[in-house]
């Protein structure tokens, strides 16, 4: 028998490692049709976020679904090693030793991340299990394990082969902090407050000066050049002449360049090759030279003179000084701007000109344009619009940086020797070669994940079995990250979609749509939530809230709304089994159902048709919803109300039956409960995940049930107003219709009524009062004793005549006192004298009412 009361902490303790001891969550049926999902894997840097459990919770729910639905159903676990935000946390770990973790030898270091990975590995294992992810642990993965690793450097060498990676000098977006290279889309661009100063860059001959303005003076000494547009007239002459750098001195050429524009602020700009990726493009064009003025931590080197050695911001302090003392300064102009800031480290990026490895996009991106036009192949989104949001960054994408100055992840597999470059997959033969120190960018391999996962580069039994994956769930923030990638790698090296649906998720803001963040202070554990309410709750409601591609506002309120839930469904459990406590199999039966067993059982079979239907199409707010209003309105509150009145064997088989469905239809969002209550049932399996999802049965579908619908509607009137009416119980419910005939016996027992107390065409009493009520075409009366009403009413008049009546009376002696109305405020004399008036017309209209 259940607990008198439920408790979260109580049910769920040791199911996980039940269901994991008996195999459950493993795939490998070759006898069933196969479904796949892959996790979108963790980094290994600590504690799972409420984005990470709501993407997981929703695969759960697919990956039970489809298992109780007969599929042999892969749920694939692993784990990112995130290299940025890992060497980060790793760095601090070893620097709170009292460890200096650039003075460490690269393998010295490793042992340290390897072990941060171990024991973190550990800490989201023991999330996962919270959670109740229903994960296949023995095909678990991680991205920097041999196989996966094998598979990275057999991509990197294949695209170099082919020319689609190379190794150039470039202007890259650098992270001063981590030092490192960083993609466009690890750079979150925010609202900065800023200035444009605008200088004098004097002319070589002394007959005047360029101005120039700058939100960056301190690059100025990487000037090459400054440009003007060809077609402005104001500048066509001074068009091969030069200025005179500030603060430098030296000359530098004034050029012709269409990068220049006529219509923006002075029309001319300065050139800085190797420190702005427009100007880069303009130095290729006039081949000037490229002059780094910064050193990886963004202080200045010995190109900035006596500014050798500040940070970018003491730079551009003391060179403004500098060069207002030297009336080189015209002006600063205070503006907001958008500035880059590194993902991991918040730090301003720097353009910076660097030697890194890139993938060339073009022909990746166009592939899977041409991809998405054919309907048979392409990746379909859930919702569709998000598909704009790939097509658009395949069509202007640019080359992708992806080495990275890190120790901490796959090394990319280049060696040099003098001025030889060998990548291979392997180390090349003979002395003298030196590895590239740097890593790949951890996208590159995230990128392979949904087949190297399976352990292509080999034909694999898994990969040929669960390839491409059925579906991938993610936030529509990961986009551009991981799914557009996924999405080229899959096609370029196994001719084929990664998975056939993308469905997209949005984020997880606070109860006033605020994104969370540290700053904030308003983010929220999923650990801390799971303590208090349990997983069941928080998973029914991270699932249930919103419609795919939209954002999900937490509120605890409707965490604890979902807590309720479950325990109504406890509770009603509870009735049934203890109804059910000597049923036995033979007992069972569903012969001779009576019109509240159609309804039942029709109301059910219409919900299992919509709950398949819309799980298949990925809307779980829609399933959350009509489970709910079945569980709490058709179940709860009616059809155990009416198997009450007479609890035979195919009452008791209904109930048995009805509850089986709900807490298999349930079991995906709230693994737990159901399982608790499942298990306590006189019939079951030997675990609720081995059961199997509801199917609708036609012949379980009546004609007819509407006669019950507007027995329920008769039956809610006549208590609404017995409510508000105050009708004591005594009253009679006389009627004409058919229906009610038909339906006497149980709406007789529902409204708790003796014989005499419903009959048929009563003739009125003229002593009694009478309340006529219909509902659609069934009218019935209700006749009642409404004096005892009448006194209550009239005393209740009294009360507020005497309450009136002396308000009334002070507020005339106030108004009639004449120093009084002289001094006080002229509005409160005026709000005295409109109360007065409003209450003088209450009173009336009592006295009135009391004739």
């Amino acid at each position: 028998m259940l607990e008198k009361k439920y408790n979260a902490k109580e049910v769920e303790q040791g199911k996980y490692q039940t269901w994991l001891s008996h195999g459950y969550f493993k795939s490998g049926d070759k006898g069933k049709k196969p479904y796949a999902i892959v996790i979108p894997p963790p980094n290994v840097t600590g504690k799972l976020h409420l984005g990470h459990a709501w993407d997981t919770t929703i695969q759960d729910i697919l990956i039970r679904y489809k298992r109780m639905d007969g599929y042999d159903a892969l749920w694939l676990p692993g784990m990112d090693h995130a290299g940025i935000a890992t060497q980060a946390k790793v760095d601090a770990k070893l620097r709170d030793m009292g460890m200096n973790p650039r003075q460490m030898k690269r393998e010295e270091w490793l042992e340290h991340a390897w072990s941060w990975k171990s024991e973190y590995a550990d800490n989201i294992h023991k999330q996962w299990e919270k959670l109740g992810l229903s994960l296949d642990y023995t095909k678990e993965r991680f991205t920097l394990d041999e196989g996966l690793s094998k598979a990275v450097r057999h991509v990197f060498v294949t695209l170099y082969n082919k020319g689609l990676i190379y190794r150039g000098e470039r202007i890259i977006n650098w992270d001063p902090v981590a030092m490192t290279a960083l993609s466009n889309e690890e750079v979150i661009y925010k609202d900065d407050e800023g200035a444009f100063y605008h200088l004098k860059y004097m002319l070589e001959d002394g007959s005047g000066y360029l101005e120039v303005a700058t939100t960056r003076p301190e690059t100025l000494f990487g000037d090459t050049a400054v440009a003007v547009n060809p077609e402005d007239e104001r500048y066509k002459h001074l068009i091969g002449k030069n200025v005179i750098l500030p603060i430098v001195g030296k000359p530098i050429p004034i050029i012709a360049d269409a990068h220049a524009d006529m219509e923006k602020g002075t029309a001319v700009v300065k050139i800085t090759p190797a420190h702005d990726p427009n100007d880069f493009e303009v130095g290729k064009r006039h081949d000037l030279e490229r002059i780094v003025v910064m050193n990886p931590d963004a202080t200045m080197n010995e190109k900035a003179l006596k500014y050798a050695g500040m940070s970018r911001e003491a730079c551009r302090e003391a060179l403004i000084e500098d060069l207002e003392k030297e009336g080189l300064l015209l002006s600063v102009e205070k503006i907001v701007h958008s500035v880059g800031h590194s993902e991991r480290t918040d730090a301003v990026v720097e353009p910076y000109l660097s030697k890194q490895w890139f993938v060339k996009m073009r022909p990746l991106a166009d592939r899977v344009l041409e991809n998405q036009k054919d309907k048979d192949s392409k990746v379909n989104f859930v919702p569709e619009r998000f598909e704009k949001t790939m097509n658009h960054w395949m069509e202007i994408t640019y080359d992708w940086c992806i080495s990275r100055q890190l120790w901490w992840g796959h090394r990319i597999p280049a060696w040099y020797k003098e001025d030889e470059v060998y990548v291979g997959i392997e180390a090349p033969e003979g002395e003298g070669w030196v590895q590239d120190p740097d890593v790949l960018d951890t996208w590159f391999s995230s990128a392979l994940w949904p087949f190297s996962t399976m352990g292509w580069p080999e034909e694999t039994e898994e990969l040929k079995r669960y390839y491409p994956n059925n579906v991938l769930v993610t936030g529509y923030d990961i986009i551009p990250f991981w799914v557009n990638r996924m999405t080229f790698q899959g096609l370029e090296f196994t001719n084929t979609r990664p998975f056939k649906d993308c469905l997209i998720h949005g984020l997880i803001r606070d109860k006033q749509g605020r994104k969370m963040s540290k700053s904030l202070g308003n983010g929220v554990d999923p650990m801390d939530v799971i303590e208090k309410y349990g997983a069941d709750s928080l998973r029914f409601f991270l699932a249930t809230s919103v419609a795919p591609g939209m954002d999900l506002r937490y509120d605890e309120e409707k965490v604890a709304s979902t807590w309720n839930f479950i325990n109504k469904l406890w509770n009603a459990s509870r009735f049934v089994l203890m109804n059910l406590e000597d049923f036995k199999e033979t007992n069972y039966t569903l012969e001779h159902l009576e019109l509240p067993e159609q309804w039942i059982l029709t109301k059910l079979n219409k919900l299992i048709a919509k709950v398949r239907k819309h799980l298949d199409t990925y809307e779980f707010n829609v399933v959350g919803s009509e489970i709910y209003n079945f569980v709490w309105n058709d179940f709860c509150d009616w059809y155990i109300e009416l198997a009450k009145i007479d609890l035979n064997d195919t009452k008791k088989s209904t109930l048995l039956y009805v509850l089986t469905n709900i807490l298999q239809m349930l079991h995906p969002f709230m693994p737990y409960v159901t399982e608790e209550i499942y298990l306590m049932l006189p019939m079951h399996e030997e675990s609720i995940m081995v059961s199997n999802f509801p199917s609708v049965h036609e012949e379980q579908i009546f004609d007819g049930i509407n006669e019950l619908d507007t027995c329920i509607e008769i039956i809610k009137k006549v208590r609404k107003a017995r409510l508000e009416a105050k009708i004591d119980k005594s009253y009679v419910l006389s009627y004409q219709h058919e229906l009610i005939e038909k339906n006497k016996s149980l709406l007789q027992r529902m409204l708790k009524l003796e014989s005499h107390q419903m009959v048929y065409q009563k003739e009125v009493d003229e002593q009694l009062k009478t309340m006529v009520l219909a509902v659609g075409d069934v009218s019935f009366t209700l006749h009642y004793d409404g004096s005892k009403n009448e006194q209550e009413k009239n005393e209740q008049l009294q009360k507020e005549r005497v309450r009136l009546e002396a308000s009334i009376e002070r507020r005339k002696k106030l108004l009639s006192n004449e120093n009084y109305v002289a001094k006080a405020p002229a509005q409160i004399v005026e709000a005295e004298r409109a109360s007065l008036k409003k209450e003088e017309h209450e009173l009336a209209a009592i006295l009135h009412e009391m004739v």
